[in-house]
C-alpha cells in the first residue's frame, strides 16, 4: 500500500502516445502533494541557504537547469519547454521565450554571425522575413530567399560562408509545403543548420527532429495556449550543443516568458489533442465546400488531395491545422469587405490556433523575392474554430452573397 506520492513512479519513465503525453508531460504532481497542476512560480529572488551554495548557483548544470534568478526560469517555464520538448522528438531540451516572434529572432541570433549568409523560404511569416531584412541585416548577416518548392536543389545556394536554412511548413498565408528531409539531407551535407517553425504543424501533427530539422520553432500562442490570451514563444535544439548555445544567448538578452504565461500554456497544451481533432475535421468540411464555391478560384489548404502540397503533407504529416487560405476570382477589396465586415461568427483578427474562427487579408501581406506571386484575385486567410460547422458554412454562405451582390 502507498502511504505518499513519493512512492508513485515518473509519467516520463513509461513511454506515451502523444495524447498521453499532452495530459502528462512537464508535471510531476507527486512533487507538490498530488496537485493536479503544477503551481505557478513567480520569482525574482531565490535563496540560498550557504554562502557556499550561492557561489555554486550556476555551476555546471545549474547553469542552464537550475533555479537561481528569476529572470533564468522557474520550475514553470522548464515544464513547459520539457513537455513540448518530449512531444516534438526532441533527445536534448527547450528554451521558453516572450512570443513566437522572438523565439525565431533568438534562435537565428544565436547561431549567425556576422559574414554569415543565411538561406530563407520566400513564403515565411512575414515579421521573420523583416527581422532578416533589417536586424540581421544590420548585423551583417545576408539572407537569400529561395523558392520553397526548391526541395533538394537547394543545394545549389549554399556559399561556403552559409550558416543556416529558415524553413516553414506550410509557408504563412500561402500555405506551400516543403520537402523537409530533402532540404535538411542538402544542408547537412555542407554542415549548414536547418531551423524550422513548426507552428502550423503542432508537436502533435509534425515531428521536426525525425524529418532533419536541427532547432524547432513554435508559437506557443496558437495552438499550444488555444485560448488566445497569451503569447509565448518556445525553441526547441535537436542537441545539447544547439540547446547550450541558444539558451546562454536568451539568457544574455534577459529573454524569459513570464511564469502565468507559461501555466497558462502548459494548461492549454493538455487539451490541444482534442482541440485540434475538432478543428482539423472541421477545416477539412468548409475547406472542401470553399472549393466548390463558383466565387472561389482555388483553396490553399494542402490536406486537400488536389492541392500541390498533398502528397509531401500526406508522407510528412500526421495531421492538418485549422488554417488555410482561399484565392477569390475578383481582386475587388470593395466587394471582399462587404462580404468580411459582417460575418456574425469570423471576426477580423490576426493569430491563429485559438477556439474562435477568424479571418484576415492576405493579399497585402504576400511579398516575395525568389518567386513572384503571381495570382491575380484576392487572397483570405481563414481560422476554423470550435463553433458548430455548419453555422460556419452558413456564415460562409451569407457572406458570399454579400460579395456578389
Amino acid at each position: 500500500m502507498r502511504t505518499s506520492w513519493q512512492e508513485i513512479p515518473m509519467m516520463r519513465e513509461f513511454p506515451m502516445r502523444d495524447e498521453t503525453a499532452l495530459v502528462h508531460s512537464g508535471r510531476c504532481p507527486e512533487k507538490h502533494d498530488g496537485v493536479v497542476n503544477l503551481p505557478v512560480h513567480r520569482a525574482s529572488t531565490i535563496l540560498f541557504p550557504s554562502l557556499e551554495a550561492f557561489k555554486r548557483r550556476a555551476e555546471n548544470e545549474k547553469k542552464y537547469r537550475g533555479v537561481r534568478y528569476g529572470a533564468y526560469g522557474t520550475p514553470t517555464t522548464f515544464s513547459l519547454a520539457d513537455a513540448v520538448s518530449e512531444l516534438e522528438g526532441s533527445p536534448c531540451r527547450g528554451v521558453v521565450t516572450s512570443s513566437g516572434q522572438a523565439a525565431v529572432s533568438f534562435a537565428l541570433m544565436a547561431l549567425v554571425h556576422a559574414g554569415d549568409h543565411i538561406l530563407v523560404s520566400d513564403s515565411v511569416y512575414g515579421p521573420s522575413r523583416n527581422f532578416c531584412d533589417t536586424v540581421l541585416k544590420d548585423f551583417g548577416v545576408e539572407t537569400t530567399y529561395y523558392d520553397p518548392l526548391l526541395g533538394r536543389d537547394i543545394l545549389s545556394m549554399i556559399r561556403p560562408n552559409t550558416r543556416l536554412v529558415l524553413t516553414e511548413s506550410p509557408g504563412s498565408l500561402t500555405f506551400e509545403v516543403q520537402d523537409v528531409p530533402s532540404i535538411a539531407a542538402a544542408a547537412h551535407e555542407r554542415n549548414v543548420l536547418v531551423v524550422l517553425d513548426n507552428t502550423w504543424g503542432t508537436p502533435l501533427f509534425f515531428k521536426p527532429f525525425s524529418k532533419g530539422a536541427d532547432v524547432s520553432i513554435q508559437a506557443a500562442t496558437k495552438y499550444i495556449s488555444g485560448g488566445s490570451d497569451l503569447v509565448v514563444g518556445i525553441i526547441t535544439a535537436g542537441n545539447e550543443t544547439l540547446f547550450r548555445r541558444i539558451r546562454e544567448f536568451t539568457t544574455a538578452f534577459g529573454e524569459i516568458a513570464g511564469p502565468d504565461d507559461c501555466y497558462l500554456a502548459l494548461r492549454g497544451l493538455r487539451s490541444m489533442a482534442a482541440r485540434l481533432a475538432h478543428q482539423q475535421a472541421a477545416a477539412l468540411k468548409v475547406a472542401a465546400w470553399l472549393k466548390n464555391r463558383q466565387e472561389v478560384k482555388r483553396v490553399l489548404y494542402p490536406a486537400l488531395p488536389d492541392d500541390p502540397g498533398y502528397r509531401l503533407w500526406k508522407r510528412d504529416f500526421t495531421g492538418a491545422s485549422s488554417l488555410f487560405g482561399i484565392i477569390l476570382h475578383t481582386s475587388d477589396e470593395k466587394a471582399v469587405a462587404r462580404m468580411i465586415d459582417s460575418y456574425r461568427f469570423f471576426k477580423i483578427g490576426a493569430s491563429w490556433g485559438g477556439f474562435e474562427s477568424l479571418v484576415i487579408p492576405a493579399t497585402p501581406g504576400i511579398t516575395r523575392a525568389a518567386v513572384p506571386w503571381s495570382e491575380t484575385g484576392y487572397v483570405l486567410r481563414y481560422h476554423i474554430g470550435l463553433e458548430d460547422t455548419d453555422d460556419l458554412l452558413s456564415d460562409l454562405r451569407e457572406g458570399f452573397e454579400r460579395l456578389c451582390a
